[in-house]
């Protein structure tokens, strides 16, 4: 059963099997050193404190650990209260799905690049329900993307997170071609994007070719 123990518990034994104290992990993730401490666990008046869905989702990603893999380090045991409403649901939700080469058809985004029309599968994932309307999943076909991500990965994208510098995104370009790539570089005019396959370029995009472009926010391999 999922609480405030537990959840801190999966964190530390995620660590601990990696061979990094809560510190570490949190670094080698890209967050605050801190984020994981004991102390930042209780607020200053003493409420409980959850990680957030983006922390965990970042130390799976950066660990390569699956979400199975994660939910497995939650100790049972009775007595143990439900995570109220907040950063960590106690249960999956569904998200929709829809195949790489499928996003660049016209139809199943809206302006803003969230999910719209017909034709999408869903996947479960958990996920904060109040991030749940925009949070969607695209599934890797062919090896373009080696060797970080391959056929069958599935990348769960939030088209509304800000993005920054070295993040890994998402971009559909206004002629329908969709790429994932890392951020390197975004102006007012401009956006660069470092490819994650050797093999393929690194490309740039005059914004007003960028019909839309989303943070990776985890990655299932």
């Amino acid at each position: 059963m999922l609480s405030h123990d537990t959840i801190w518990s999966a964190i530390d034994t995620l660590a601990q099997r990696h061979q990094l104290t809560p510190s570490g992990l949190a670094r080698r993730a890209g967050l605050d050193p801190t984020s994981f401490n004991k102390s930042k666990r209780l607020g200053p008046d003493g409420r409980l404190r959850w990680p957030s869905t983006e922390s965990i989702a970042k130390v799976l990603e950066a660990t390569g650990a699956t979400i199975d893999q994660f939910m497995s380090y939650l100790p049972a045991g009775p007595g143990r209260a439900l995570i109220p409403d907040g950063n960590f649901p106690p249960q999956g939700g569904s998200i929709p799905l829809l195949g790489f080469a499928q996003a660049g058809a016209g139809g199943f985004f809206d302006d803003g690049g969230f999910p719209a029309g017909q034709g999408w599968d869903v996947v479960e994932f958990p996920v904060d329900p109040s991030r749940k309307a925009g949070v969607y999943a695209l599934e890797i076909q062919g090896e373009s993307m080696m060797p970080l991500y391959r056929d069958g990965d599935v990348l769960i994208v939030e088209p509304g997170a800000q993005v920054r510098r070295g993040d890994r995104v998402v971009l559909k370009t206004k002629e329908g071609e969709v790429m994932a790539k890392v951020l390197a570089r975004q102006s007012a005019r401009t956006v660069d994007l470092l490819s994650l396959n050797p093999e393929h370029p690194n490309r740039s995009f005059d914004l007003s070719d960028v019909e839309w472009i989303a943070r990776i926010i985890w990655a299932s391999q």
